[in-house]
């Protein structure tokens, strides 16, 4: 089995524009498509389901498709798409060759849709005002979520956030209570940057946390916090700035602070080196301006379809998808994909196949 490529110290080309403004291959999808599906269900990731609701109206809109998208979590998506009950699945962090191995309907492929930030936001009254975000290093980040920092006025975060030397409060710690990609990403990022973490809790959609109120899906986070006095939680960045709430400055491995935006999160990617696969994880990016804790979000689906309607509608929506829709993300506080790795979804699309034929239609694919 091939094992899953980690990114976690990127090998960064300097340069280059991260994403065109016109996508080659934007424009083929024009309307709708005679035997094509009306109906398609998905189900997974929180982390994109901002971005997902924006595309899948617009795509109902141009082709007639309805897209039913179920936001369950990666944790869920997975074992949709595993178990076959969904036509494709969505995930923030990639399957396992385990899980890929018990997969019902064969090779599944990771498509890449999106890119985003996972983002420290908290709750604290007494800075409701101050218009600078609070600055986390991975030391406080790691202990925080560990449990040894467990007032907002530790030393330790004081140091580089003198406003909250007189904010003597219990930091109530909020993290996700359902199988998520997001947690993932934050996971794979404390892992990356602190030993401690590394080898009591580790990295995964799902782990054994040591402190912490659950919430379910990004949305459960982001209103826990929201509600909650004190309170601390990861979000995708979107949900962040929807809910109002604070996105905090992450210091990273070039020892720089760094605010959580499009420019950032794009630069994570930027001049890694892909596989062909798409399993990769971009946290701790050694780009000294790129924001720390960043991901792909990915869709799922089987290289073996068996339904034609299904296999012509869902290969030109995943064409539009990392193409088309590419436009739509830097306005919802998502990153779009880089042109390697449209490229990279381009091959993994075109490998999609029903009754042994490519299932995307030659117009799109030659």
């Amino acid at each position: 089995m091939k094992k899953l490529a980690i990114v976690l110290v990127g090998a960064l080309i300097a340069g280059g524009a991260l994403f065109a403004q016109t996508v080659p291959g934007s424009g083929l999808v024009k309307g709708p498509e005679a035997g094509e599906a009306k109906n398609l269900t998905g189900a997974g990731a929180t982390f994109p389901a901002v971005l997902y609701t924006k595309w899948f109206s617009e795509y109902n809109k141009l082709t007639g498709v309805q897209v039913n998208y179920q936001s369950i979590g990666s944790g869920g998506g997975i074992k949709s798409i595993s178990d076959m009950t969904v036509d494709f699945g969505a995930t923030d962090g990639p399957m396992t060759d385990e899980q890929l191995a018990a997969a019902k309907g064969g090779e599944i492929i990771h498509i890449p849709a999106a890119m985003g930030a996972v983002v420290p936001t908290y709750n604290i009254p007494e800075l409701a005002k101050v218009k600078d975000s609070l600055k986390f290093t991975p030391e406080t980040l790691a202990g925080i979520y560990l449990g040894e920092i467990i007032k907002w006025n530790d030393a330790k975060l004081v140091a580089d956030n003198p406003a909250l030397k007189n904010v003597n409060k219990f930091i109530v710690v909020v993290r996700r209570s359902d199988g998520s990609g997001t947690t993932n990403i934050w996971t794979s990022y404390l892992a990356a940057v602190s030993e401690t973490w590394a080898k009591k809790v580790g990295a995964g959609n799902s782990v054994q946390w040591p402190v912490g109120l659950g919430g379910k899906g990004n949305e459960g986070v982001a209103g826990v916090v929201k509600q909650t006095p004190y309170a601390i939680g990861y979000v995708e960045l979107a949900y962040a700035n929807q809910n109002k709430l604070p996105a905090g400055q992450v210091k990273n491995k070039a020892g720089k602070w760094i605010t959580p935006n499009m420019k950032s999160v794009s630069l994570a990617a930027q001049g890694v080196a892909l596989p062909d696969d798409m399993r990769v994880k971009l946290v701790n990016s050694d780009n000294p301006d790129a924001f720390p804790i960043a991901g792909f979000t990915w869709l799922l689906a089987y290289t073996t379809q068996t339904d034609a309607a299904k296999a012509l509608a869902l290969t030109r929506m995943l064409w539009w998808a990392t193409h088309d829709g590419q436009k739509y993300c830097e306005a919802l506080d998502y990153a779009p994909i880089p042109t390697d790795a449209i490229k990279k979804a381009e091959v993994l699309i075109k490998k999609m196949t029903i009754n042994g034929k490519q299932a995307l239609p030659e117009s799109i694919s030659k």
